[in-house]
């Protein structure tokens, strides 16, 4: 008796790489056979097919506000690396240009908005989460020599957060997780300490993320997509789209050999300047407020 609901369960954590309708296929078919033997109850049965439906819709179908805490957890862990900035005006001024790019994009909105910080770090590097929160250093803040350069990065991390890149990787580290419980699970017959190691592999798969971003980087053809985001929503925003290709020109001045942070994650700037060069074409010039030149050299004399 006991054999089989095992086999019922078995059969349910199975599916989870699988997919949500073949979940509930085999959730149901395991179970079935479990109560016709005996082995338990209708109700609980019944029970075993709601619960496994629930936690697949939780695995499949991740709410804005799961987002948000995945996102949250990841940006902690990324200011145990990087300390933060402080600088009111600085901070300020990356977070109002954020929020305006951000809000021309695809993905205006996420649960508790959109979140900028400036990292303290002459490493050119930036970072996007699921769920909104986007950091840059000082060091790429100095390669921008425009507002529009540094709203081109800007709308680069928010087109990550917009195509869901945080997520994808978030999701497959998730269910090879789900793999690795579900054995331990059958092995030990679910009990208190196998609901311990789940927890225990989870938080791996969060430092599995942590070491994709900030050693291994998206896929290239991510990062072309997110370039391809933020030239859409600079032109939506009224910022000069080639700004995306001024910046680039200048990273790569900067990104000398075995330089870490874009360098080590990202393509190189020549292949992103290849990759969106017919996406500029007929991009006419956009003359910049003398406001606009104004406050951003204001903050950068700082920096």
């Amino acid at each position: 008796m006991k054999r089989l609901l095992i086999i019922a369960i078995m059969l349910s954590f199975g599916s989870f790489l699988a997919g949500c309708q073949t979940l509930e296929v085999a959730t149901n078919m395991g179970a079935d056979i479990a109560a016709a033997t005996g082995a338990i109850s209708m109700q609980q049965a019944e029970s075993i097919k709601r619960g496994t439906q629930a936690a697949g819709q939780a695995f499949e179908e991740f709410t804005p506000e799961n987002k948000y805490y995945i996102g949250r957890t990841i940006a902690a862990n990324i200011l145990n690396k990087y300390n933060v900035y402080q600088n009111q005006e600085a901070t300020r001024y990356v977070n109002l240009l954020g929020q305006a790019v951000a809000l021309a994009s695809d993905k205006p909105e996420t649960f508790k908005g959109y979140h900028f910080l400036i990292m303290d770090t002459d490493e050119i590097n930036a970072f996007a989460t699921p769920g909104g929160f986007i950091f840059i250093s000082r060091g790429l803040m100095r390669c921008c020599t425009s507002e529009d350069s540094l709203a081109a990065v800007l709308a680069h991390e928010v087109g990550h957060v917009q195509l869901g890149h945080g997520m994808a990787a978030i999701q497959g580290s998730r269910y090879t997780a789900l793999g690795k419980v579900a054995g331990v699970e059958l092995a030990k017959n679910l009990g208190n300490e196998q609901l311990a190691q789940a927890a225990e592999v989870f938080d791996g798969a969060i430092g599995d993320i942590m070491k994709k971003m900030i050693d291994n980087g998206y896929q290239s053809t991510q990062e072309y997509d997110a370039d391809k985001a933020a030239i859409t929503i600079m032109k939506r925003v009224g910022y000069n789209p080639r700004a995306l290709a001024n910046m680039l020109e200048q990273m790569q001045k900067g990104l000398g050999p075995g330089a870490g942070g874009f360098g080590k994650t990202h393509p190189t700037p020549e292949s992103r300047l290849r990759n969106i060069g017919s996406l500029l074409q007929g991009s006419g010039a956009v003359q910049t407020p003398e406001t606009r030149k104004v406050r951003f050299n204001k903050v950068m004399a700082g920096l």
